[in-house]
């Protein structure tokens, strides 16, 4: 049976004292033309990438349309339509207020963390397009203007044999010299065929050679030609993440990513002060006040956080305002579709401490063809001049791909 997620009952979202409605905060008189318009609808697609991007589109009635997307995962378009009557009816361009106005509505139903904050975000990422298309201006200049007119991409790289370092070597040369990227990641979470128990998270000394074998094999090969940073998924233990990080310091590694589980940050920040291998850790946090604990204990080297799951465009831009005035550069986590790949970018150009956005699609042949628009260009994202994202969405791309089951967006 199909669900009615508008009409569902939660007390919370009915009785709060601090109710940011428009109406409620006297904030509901109209505007010049063409700034008084209202939300009519939000409807989401669901795309069968490498991971199952959430589409999501913010309809208006002045005939104006958003598009965002949230990061992937079960329930987020559950959670969008559950938000809709919260801002059906509410002037799009109130983006800061609309999303302090969701996460006080949800906050019974999590919006501290995980998956209601993901969805959240793919609402202000729409509302950001939305709002650059009705004043006529890029996403980034809603950030606050542009530090660059283009945004460095690292390249997160895979191959069959992924636990062999020259193969590793290989495919970072292949990546550098076919494809046009100065930037790439490779995994070192992979088996050695040394493992003797894969739940206690140590590793064993063969394990850590075998993986300073693929740090020196892809570093060795590509030398200066390229930054190489390596991915640990949150895996090992502290005491294992000290002692690979620190038989890694003597490699040009860029930096050593989530060595440790996200949980606990006082072995995060230890791990971190322990070595002079770069430490980047940000995407399994949600919103500033997270990311905000991880550079403030100076438990990172550098902040990742995932623009589509942190909290949007917006909240991306806070947790780098907090890393600069710690001198902490910011590389965006992404495993986006072409949508959040380039609002990453037009974040990533309005900050000063921008490293670098991750681009994890490189083997999915049709990852470009879900915009009418280039996107990446010899590893590097040209921020668009066009209002808001600078992005047409090829909707017959998208229908091709969709999740089975999946509904297409109505037409703009």
């Amino acid at each position: 049976m199909t669900k009615d997620y508008t009409d569902l009952h939660d007390p919370n979202a009915e009785y709060t004292m601090r109710e940011l409605s428009a109406e409620t905060m006297g904030a509901d008189d109209a505007r010049p033309a063409p700034r008084d318009l209202e939300i009519t609808d939000i409807q989401t697609t669901m795309v069968d990438g490498n991971f199952p991007w959430t589409l999501v589109r913010v309809y208006t009635d002045a005939g104006v349309v958003g598009t965002g997307e949230a990061y992937w995962g079960a329930g987020v378009p559950e959670l969008i339509e559950r938000m809709k009557p919260f801002v059906v009816g509410e002037n799009p361009l109130d983006i800061d207020r609309l999303f302090e106005h969701l996460v006080q509505k949800m906050s019974g139903e999590g919006s501290v963390e995980g998956v209601t904050v993901t969805a959240i975000s793919g609402i202000e990422l729409a509302l950001h397009d939305l709002a650059g298309k009705v004043l006529g201006v890029p996403a980034y200049q809603l950030l606050g203007g542009k530090y660059r007119d283009e945004v460095r991409v690292y390249c997160d790289c895979h191959t069959e044999a992924e636990a062999d370092p020259e193969a590793c070597a290989d495919e970072a040369e292949r990546v550098v010299e076919e494809l046009g990227y100065d930037a790439l990641k490779f995994d070192l979470d992979v088996p050695s065929g040394l493992e003797k128990d894969r739940a206690n998270r140590h590793l064993r000394p063969g394990e850590i050679r075998h993986k300073v074998d693929i740090v020196e094999a892809v570093t060795e090969r590509v030398k200066d030609r390229a930054d190489v940073a390596f991915d640990c998924h949150w895996t090992f233990s502290g005491g294992s993440a000290k002692r690979l990080a620190s038989e890694l310091e003597e490699y040009d590694v860029w930096w050593l990513e989530d060595p440790v589980p996200p949980e606990n940050l006082e072995v995060q920040e230890e791990v971190t002060k322990s070595t002079t291998t770069p430490i980047a850790v940000g995407e399994n946090r949600y919103r500033v006040t997270e990311e905000r604990r991880l550079v403030e204990n100076q438990a990172v080297d550098i902040v990742a956080p995932d623009l589509p799951k942190v909290g949007g465009m917006r909240e991306t831009r806070k947790v780098a305002d907090v890393a600069n005035q710690y001198y902490v550069p910011v590389a965006m986590h992404n495993v986006s579709s072409p949508v959040a790949t380039m609002a990453s970018a037009h974040v990533g150009a309005a900050i000063p401490n921008s490293l670098a956005v991750e681009y994890h699609s490189y083997e999915l042949d049709w990852w470009s063809d879900l915009v009418e628009e280039d996107v990446i260009e010899d590893g590097y994202i040209e921020i668009p001049e066009q209002p808001g994202l600078g992005l047409t969405l090829d909707m017959d791309a998208v229908e091709a791909h969709m999740v089975d089951g999946e509904t297409l967006f109505d037409p703009a």
